[in-house]
């Protein structure tokens, strides 16, 4: 038993080992976990309390910022204290439960972004009956639909990855507990964990993009038949910034998951993690605010309420 883990902790190698770098990397994802918690939680708020926004496409939109929030916070805290520390350890049951949560939020997050291009689609192609399709009901289904789905998918695999007997040789090459780079340090035989990791790859990313794609060829298709140029923009920019979020998110979730693993590299594969795990996070409620004239009103709706409040009570 001298060539296994002892079942304590793991150690992993971050996203640098230069010493120099630890500091500047520490500054630079504090500020974007910091930007990532800003962002989010305005536009929550805005949505909350601007009835303006009370519609099934911000009812997704904040079920996507509460998400952003749980998805950096699962991994970046303690990529800050690592940057802080020489000995990256963490322990067994805690590698454990950071991989769920990663997963459970990741899968979530592709779940998620289906429903919202199904929610365009009925917005554009059947504007008459939207708000009967798109009930509180079926929004709320929906909803608990993806976190359900995903949360039954991340606990399969996480079970059946703590099962597995782990090399000596325990340094995980990435900055966070992942299931394809521990399963590279298993003793055990993973052919099963590979099999399932890879339909879930295929059914959360590839089927979930093929949904999102398939419900913006008939968007494109209603858009077309509009007969103003003026009147396709208007009702394309309402697609705008969830295409932008789609592409971001699938570009480099694809890059990393589905690429032969010839191709794989620590370095490499660490900074697409970090794009998508931490990146992409923070941009989000930036692309969903930035050209969204209904988002920016209800901000400074919600931040004139903030600053008069107290004032009024004073």
């Amino acid at each position: 038993m001298s060539n296994l883990t002892s079942r304590s902790n793991f150690i992993l190698k971050g996203l640098s080992s230069l010493p120099q770098l630890q500091i500047p990397l520490f500054v630079m994802f504090f500020s974007m976990y910091l930007m990532t918690w800003i962002g989010n939680v305005s536009l929550l708020s805005a949505i909350r309390y601007d009835v303006h926004l009370h519609t099934p496409m911000y009812f997704f939109l904040g079920n996507l910022s509460f998400l952003d929030i749980c998805y950096t916070t699962t991994t970046v805290p303690q990529m800050l204290i690592h940057f802080l520390r020489n000995r990256k350890a963490i322990c067994f049951n805690c590698c454990f439960i950071q991989m769920f949560f990663f997963t459970f939020f990741g899968s979530t997050e592709c779940a998620l972004l289906a429903v919202m291009a199904y929610d365009r689609y009925v917005a554009i192609c059947y504007p008459l009956r939207y708000f009967t399709i798109m009930g509180k009901a079926a929004c709320i289904a929906l909803a608990s639909g993806s976190w359900a789905s995903a949360c039954t998918h991340s606990l399969v695999q996480t079970s059946l990855a703590s099962k597995l007997t782990y090399c000596a040789s325990h340094e995980v090459e990435h900055f966070f507990c992942e299931v394809q780079p521990l399963l590279k340090i298993s003793c055990s035989d993973i052919r099963v964990n590979s099999i399932l990791l890879t339909l879930a790859s295929w059914a959360f990313g590839i089927g979930s993009l093929l949904f999102t794609l398939i419900s913006y060829v008939f968007i494109i298709k209603a858009i077309m038949k509009i007969r103003t140029a003026d009147g396709r923009c208007k009702t394309f920019s309402t697609c705008a910034s969830h295409i932008t979020v789609v592409t971001l998110f699938y570009g480099t979730a694809i890059f990393m998951y589905l690429k032969p693993s010839s191709s794989h590299s620590q370095t490499q594969d660490s900074l697409i993690s970090a794009i998508y795990s931490v990146v992409i996070p923070m941009l989000n409620p930036i692309i969903y605010s930035l050209r969204n004239q209904d988002v920016k009103g209800a901000l400074k709706r919600v931040m004139k309420r903030n600053l008069h409040g107290p004032l009024l009570k004073g």
